[in-house]
């Protein structure tokens, strides 16, 4: 089983002038030991050594895209899976996407880890459009959209619980008309024929449960969402045995986004 786990860990797992939640953070990965793990908001793992520290911690190998304009972004695997290739989809993100592609005993398996752009729907549209670009340029039919997308899911009525935030963070969930949710990323990557992995394995479950923002750490950019995704092409959807959101213990105060894990029927090459 491939277990593939994303999480947005908030500026590196570190504040400036306040705590250090790297040893929550590596805790809570630590205790599920993902294959596969798209981890964003890395701030300061392109320098010093921190991300080969963090990836030596928990016995994986990373694989880093850097930022120009926000922050790193991550892919790291565990063995025995096997990485065949490696790189960053060289378009201008605001934070950045890397592409890993694992050996696997189904064939290659892709993984774009990312996180689109936060303030404007018009451009983590652009940015969805060139993550659908990336899917089929994949070698294989597995192939895996993850990460903070910042957005929100179409198939869901936002209107009350985005009333009810401040106009700052509310602006950034609205069309530019202001009058209409704009879901417009998750609706491109659906439209390319990607499963929303939450969804597809707890019909029936409230939609509480697939929230994964905010944490008891906070945010008050927030207003109870779903904002990390798993989006499978329907190869992997068919070999998805479970996910979920990970709550409790640690994963309450590491940081302001909850980790969702997704475990896949493939194996390691």
């Amino acid at each position: 089983m491939l277990r593939v786990m994303t999480w947005n860990i908030r500026t590196g797992g570190r504040d400036r002038g306040g705590s250090d939640r790297l040893d929550q953070v590596v805790q809570v990965i630590g205790e599920r030991a993902p294959d596969v793990l798209a981890l964003q908001e890395l701030r300061g793992f392109d320098r010093g050594g921190l991300l080969a520290e963090v990836a030596g911690r928990l016995g994986m190998t990373p694989h880093l895209a850097r930022s120009c304009f926000g922050q790193p972004v991550a892919v790291l695997v565990r063995p025995p899976y096997q990485v065949v290739d490696a790189g960053a989809l060289r378009r201008p993100f605001h934070h950045a996407a890397a592409r890993v592609v694992v050996a696997t005993s189904a064939g290659p398996f892709t993984v774009l880890g990312t996180h689109l752009y936060p303030y404007s729907g018009g451009r983590r549209r652009m940015e969805a459009d060139w993550l659908v670009s990336a899917v089929r340029r994949a070698p294989g039919p597995l192939t895996l959209v993850t990460g903070d997308l910042n957005s929100l899911d179409p198939t869901v009525d936002h209107a009350e619980r985005l009333a009810g935030m401040p106009a700052l963070y509310r602006r950034r969930h609205l069309r530019r008309s202001g009058s209409a949710v704009d879901t417009r990323a998750i609706g491109r990557l659906l439209a390319a024929d990607l499963v929303d992995l939450w969804p597809s394995c707890n019909v029936g479950a409230p939609e509480a449960a697939g929230l994964t923002v905010p944490t008891r750490f906070g945010g008050a950019e927030f207003a109870g969402m779903r904002l990390d995704y798993l989006l499978g092409t329907p190869a992997v959807a068919q070999r998805l045995r479970e996910c979920r959101v990970l709550r409790g213990g640690a994963a309450d105060t590491a940081s302001d986004h909850y980790p969702l894990l997704a475990t896949l029927d493939v194996d390691a090459d």
